[in-house]
């Protein structure tokens, strides 16, 4: 790790320092050029450093690189007959070096590395690339805030400056990473896993052995990158991990987060790709597997990706002032009240981009501090924030550094395309912003309007939504009331996609400025409904195939009493009725498989979820089964 190469800064990207740096650190074999498509994949094309090397001008000024539109996912866009997808090169942006620990380079005697260049996905000169719809909306975002100030300088008058004290518009963001972490073929009891949760046995307590080593070389292996870790802890999911012959801890199961500094927005974006690589890595080579599902175990908590957003100003004598904070006697500014009704107001259209998968959605369940309403807290009074984690939208605030204030949104998990996720976040704030200031609202207005009551009027929100709860969510209501008051949280991917259609007005919000155009939210629904349908047809009810299969008999006829045979009666319909087709009746998994090919996603999606009803109950059923015998 000593002596090495890891970022080459935007400074540096000309093809004289490049080539000049390239040639100092032969152990970086290789360039890998990153684009990101809708779903939030990466693209990895290693091209020969001497190849790059001896065309640079053309990688770094033209388009150079080019990839098949098979191998993104870009359905709708990047067809069979005009499939060429471009690649252009980001030159704004830090280029990290990816090594290879594993593979030692024998001239140089250092890890093999690939240079990682962020770059832009065109097709027919169109860009198309998640990347590109981030610094669309970041554009967008900044140009309509210094229009305001410009039109409407009173705005910054609570700042005591002007316009032209205003150097630069400051779009920050932030990510919290957690994943699990196991050894390999290990699997934990969900009744261990879940009691030990209750019991708060893991959280924030002291790593050990290989999981210690693997979080300790990741934390510092992004000091090496300038990620500027901040923490790296353990979270509330996990077993006690189990003592072995030769000393070393395996059985292991447990929940990590870590977190680092925020930057601006698509810096950031790129920065949590590549911090999951890395963590991911290091772990690998600690004999760990990771992953970075939202909800791996069922009835046990999931991985969340908080992502934090924040707008500041750097003012021409180097100051940095942050535009969310208001006056002494209010949460917020204008401009920060307008922004979180903006996110509260449109968020139906923006769940979709952000809970986009059918595991991102077994997440957000109550009980888990996983978001399901379309709530936000702000606190109690301006001298006490809240730190309420049952809402979706979180005021963070602390009063002794103003620069800190921000709004966490945490609906988003490790497999969310954060670039996207990031864009419809701004485009939604720029709408309430929008909204507070051509209307001249003041903080008073806007504060009892984000504060109204189901059946209040309102200029902007619903009539019929609450919008802020500094009570816990879960507690104070019922199912009911939350879903009267809240709205009622989309249950699979395709309610959730429905949401595109059932709200055109608010759809448009994303569209403004072309940041999401017309093709590209056609083309992430395509792509989206394919990966939902496969997944559940090709993938989870083959999983289950297997599941059930093992929920075998496990009782002697003469030592079972009438409730254990009664038990296993119930749990044997139900796998029947849930597997087995018969000449007169087919399963739940040939009704789901026959809805998705005849692409009635409706019914697949009611199916579905009976399906998961079904499970839960099948599950509990054996377990109550199995725990009743006397003899195994």
């Amino acid at each position: 790790m000593n002596n090495l190469l890891y970022i080459i800064k935007k400074e540096n990207h000309t093809a004289q320092d490049l080539t000049k740096i390239l040639n100092e650190n032969p152990q970086i074999k290789f360039v890998s050029f990153v684009g990101i498509d809708l779903s939030g994949n990466d693209t990895d094309e290693k091209i020969p450093m001497k190849l790059f090397l001896e065309d640079i001008d053309s990688f770094l000024n033209g388009i150079a690189v080019q990839t098949d539109g098979s191998s993104v996912v870009l359905p709708g866009i990047a067809t069979l007959n005009n499939a060429k997808v471009d690649m252009v090169t980001d030159l704004d942006s830090t280029w990290f070096v990816d090594y290879n620990f594993n593979f030692i380079d024998p001239s140089s005697n250092k890890p093999v590395g690939t240079l990682r260049i962020p770059c832009f996905l065109y097709h027919d000169n169109k860009p198309v690339d998640s990347r590109h719809i981030l610094k669309a909306a970041v554009s967008t975002f900044k140009e309509n805030l210094s229009n305001i100030f410009k039109t409407k300088p009173e705005i910054l008058k609570p700042y005591g400056i002007t316009p032209e004290d205003v150097n630069e518009i400051i779009i920050t963001s932030a990510t919290e990473l957690e994943f699990w972490v196991k050894t390999p073929n290990d699997n934990a009891e969900v009744e261990e896993l879940s009691t030990s949760q209750v019991l708060h046995e893991h959280y924030w307590t002291r790593t050990k052995g290989a999981v210690r080593t693997a979080l300790e070389e990741t934390l510092i292996l992004m000091e090496e990158y300038g990620f500027e870790p901040e923490m790296g802890h353990k979270e509330v999911g996990g077993v006690r991990a189990k003592l072995n012959s030769s000393g070393n801890f395996d059985h292991v199961m447990e929940q990590i987060e870590i977190d680092w500094k925020y930057s601006d927005s698509l810096q950031a974006a790129d920065n949590e790709l590549f911090v999951r690589i890395l963590a991911q890595e290091t772990f690998r080579r600690n004999g760990l597997e990771v992953t970075f599902m939202a909800k791996p175990i069922e009835e046990v908590a999931g991985s969340g990706m908080h992502t934090h957003l924040g707008v500041s100003l750097k003012l021409n004598n180097g100051k940095r002032i942050n535009i969310f904070n208001g006056p002494k006697d209010h949460f917020l500014s204008i401009i920060g009240y307008g922004s979180i009704m903006g996110i509260l107001k449109n968020y139906e259209v923006m769940n979709p981009f952000i809970s986009s998968t059918n595991n991102s959605l077994k997440r957000l369940k109550p009980g888990f501090e996983a978001p399901v309403c379309i709530v936000t807290s702000l606190g109690q009074s301006p001298e006490n924030p809240s730190r309420n984690r049952s809402i979706l939208l979180g005021l963070i605030r602390d009063l002794n550094s103003p620069l800190a204030t921000r709004f966490e949104l945490r609906s988003p998990n490790p497999h969310t395309n954060t670039y996207i996720a990031m864009a419809v976040s701004y485009m939604a704030m720029l709408d309430g912003i929008l909204y507070a200031v051509n209307n001249n609202k003041t903080e008073d207005e806007l504060l009892k309007e984000l504060s109204k009551k189901p059946g209040e009027d309102a200029d902007y929100l619903e009539k019929d939504r609450s919008y802020r709860s500094e009570d816990d969510v879960f507690e104070a209501f019922t199912e009911d009331e939350r879903n009267e008051y809240f709205g009622k949280a989309p249950a699979t991917v395709y309610e959730n996609l429905a949401q595109l259609d059932m709200y055109p007005e608010k759809l448009q919000v994303l569209r403004n400025n072309d940041v999401m155009t017309e093709a590209i939210i056609n083309s992430f629904k395509l792509a989206t409904i394919e990966r939902w349908s496969t997944e559940i047809s090709h993938r989870i009810i083959n999983t289950y195939i297997n599941e059930i299969r093992s929920f075998s008999p496990l009782h002697s006829l003469d030592k079972a009493l009438d409730l254990d045979i009664s038990i296993w009666m119930k749990i044997n319909d139900l796998r029947i009725y849930i597997m087995k087709d018969t000449y007169t009746t087919e399963s739940l998994f040939t009704k789901i498989k026959k809805a998705f090919v005849n692409k009635d996603y409706n019914e697949a999606s009611k199916l579905y979820l009976e399906l998961e009803d079904k499970m839960k109950t099948l599950r509990q059923l054996y377990s109550s089964y199995k725990k009743n015998l006397l003899d195994i």
